[in-house]
Parts: C-alpha cells; structure tokens; sequence
C-alpha cells in the first residue's frame, strides 16, 4: 500500500469499515468504528456533484461530527496503544543520517515514537471545503480522474 494516491484512499475507505471490524478491544473498536464512518459521511458528502444550501449545512455538520470523532480516538484509542515507526522508516532515517558528521553513533540509531497527529496542514484544510465550494464549486472539477478515464489507454 505504497504511493497511492487519493482516489486509492477513497476506494479503500469503501471497505474500511467491516475489515476492521473486531481488531481492537471492544471500548476502542466502537471509537474506530465511528471514525470510520464519519470519514466516509464526511467524504461522501463532499464528493456531490450539485451543492445546495442544505447540502453544504449537511457537510458542514459531518465535519464537526467528524472532527469530535478524530479528537475522541486520539485522546483515548491512540493513547492506550504504543506505536513504533516501522522497520523500513528506521532505515530510511537512518540512511538519510549516514553522511552528516555532526552525528554521535548514539543519536538516531533508536526505534523512535509514532503518534497520530490531529495539527497537520490536510486535516486544517477540511474546515476550508465548504467555504471553497462556496466560492469555486463543486471538488470534481479538479480531479485528474477525469483526464485518466477519458484518455486512450496504452496497450501493454
């Protein structure tokens, strides 16, 4: 699941939701659960072809319930479990470190923390959707799917 690009993430949160399914205890299962199904309130309203004033109250709306549900699985089910950057994320990192020479043999040779991080740019920007919409319409005029289904395709 390497380099995939938006519309990959909008297939596969399609199928999310039953496949994690029972992966977590039960307290942090309903957490993930309705999470899920925010995003994919969230993002379905958001992909409309047609907005209306309701519709754009509507999202307005899933994206508070959304934003509440990111808020609720970061303070408690990111909290209750201790995450490591993966074994090819070290590698890198400390690939990346290998030519600086102000770097002690102990700095950076650790496993280091993961943590879900709610102060990002992408997850700002979701405030941003309606007021955009407002201005400019609807998110599917700017989607290079468009170009890609309608172009030839080369044989292979």
């Amino acid at each position: 699941m390497r380099k995939l690009a938006a519309r990959n993430f909008e297939d596969i949160l399609q199928y999310f939701m039953p496949a994690f399914k029972g992966l977590f205890p039960p307290e942090h299962d309903k957490i993930v659960q309705t999470l899920l199904f925010r995003l994919s309130e969230w993002h379905a309203l958001s992909k409309l072809h047609i907005h209306t004033k309701s519709t754009l109250e509507l999202l307005d709306t899933a994206l508070k319930a959304l934003c509440k549900q990111a808020r609720q699985f970061q303070d408690i089910t990111c909290s209750a479990f201790k995450t490591m950057e993966l074994p090819r994320e070290k590698a890198a990192c400390l690939w990346r470190l290998k030519d600086k020479p102000t770097l002690s043999k102990a700095e950076g040779t650790g496993t280091r923390n993961k943590v879900f991080n709610l102060g990002t740019y992408k997850f700002h920007a979701l405030a941003d959707y309606v007021h955009t919409i407002c201005l400019f319409g609807c998110m599917d005029l700017y989607t290079t799917q468009i170009a890609e289904f309608t172009s030839p395709k080369k044989p292979n």
